[in-house]
């Protein structure tokens, strides 16, 4: 979705391109696959992970949502199978399955468990596996109260100097979770802001520059954590930086993400009065 974003703001008058922009983002939060679907983590043990509504199972599905013993995922040694409990109707990768081995998320694209309204896949962080689930009739999705955000201001379209790293180096970068991956980074961009020069690092997501930054709104206007910000590969040495597309990361909506942090050289010690506002659940 994010590419077909950044499309659309190579098309009509800035304000008018950020507003459309701000629509698509807020619609596909809302997806089937969006974030407001994910409405539970569960981290596995080794051996068996049994899973369904029933209480007591290692992974407790919302009520109504499937059967009171749905099946077992079996966790050994970095491997996940699940098998489904007999007369249980479920599908792996949109197969009817009765069991299936289940590559996590960290090999590519995962394999998907559908029971119902649910999906259910695995996921890698650091040496932990979790079965992240999706559930299409979430609260975080019928809640949901719609992002906010400061006007646009063109003032914050920002063009960066891009210094490169030859060879790209290594950013130490923590999450939710306490851990720390190393990404690499391509190079910096450097920029000047209320008279004075900064600079942030990126990783690269897809092929573009991902900006996982802070600022002095945080914990304010904004969302404690940070934010991120995404741009286009850099063109004869210089970088947009779009401030008014700054985004919560996906923690901001639902507690079950594993969302990375701002590296330290990454806190902007000035106030960035752009993009998205800190989100407000509903009550």
């Amino acid at each position: 979705m994010l590419p077909l974003l950044l499309v659309l703001l190579a098309l009509g008058p800035y304000v008018p391109r950020i507003e459309e922009w701000r629509r698509k983002a807020e619609a596909a939060l809302g997806t089937d696959d969006g974030w407001l679907t994910v409405a539970g983590l569960y981290w596995l043990k080794e051996g068996e992970n049994r899973f369904g509504t029933a209480e007591g199972l290692a992974i407790v599905l919302p009520p109504g949502s499937a059967p009171a013993e749905a099946g077992v995922f079996k966790f050994r040694a970095g491997r996940t199978t699940v098998t489904f409990a007999p007369g249980v109707a479920a599908m792996v990768n949109g197969r009817p399955a009765a069991s299936a081995e289940l590559k996590p998320d960290s090999a590519g694209k995962p394999d998907l468990v559908a029971l119902g309204g649910l999906t259910m896949f695995v996921i890698q962080r650091g040496d932990r596996y979790g079965i992240r689930l999706r559930d299409r009739n979430s609260r975080f999705r019928r809640e949901f109260t719609g992002r906010k955000w400061f006007p646009v201001n063109e003032d914050y379209r920002i063009e960066a100097r891009f210094v490169p790293y030859d060879p790209p180096r290594k950013l130490a970068v923590p999450n939710v979770l306490g851990q720390k991956d190393e990404m690499p980074s391509p190079g910096r961009v450097i920029f000047r802001w209320q008279g004075r020069e900064l600079s942030l690092e990126p990783v690269v997501s897809d092929q573009r520059l991902w900006f996982i930054f802070k600022d002095g709104t945080a914990g304010k206007e904004t969302y404690p954590a940070g934010r991120f910000l995404y741009a286009g590969a850099p063109v004869n040495g210089t970088v947009i930086l779009d401030f008014n597309q700054a985004v919560n990361p996906p923690c901001a909506f639902t507690p079950y993400a594993t969302c990375p942090l701002p590296p330290r050289r990454n806190w902007l010690p000035v106030r960035i009065e752009a993009g998205e506002l800190t989100y407000h659940a509903a009550p």
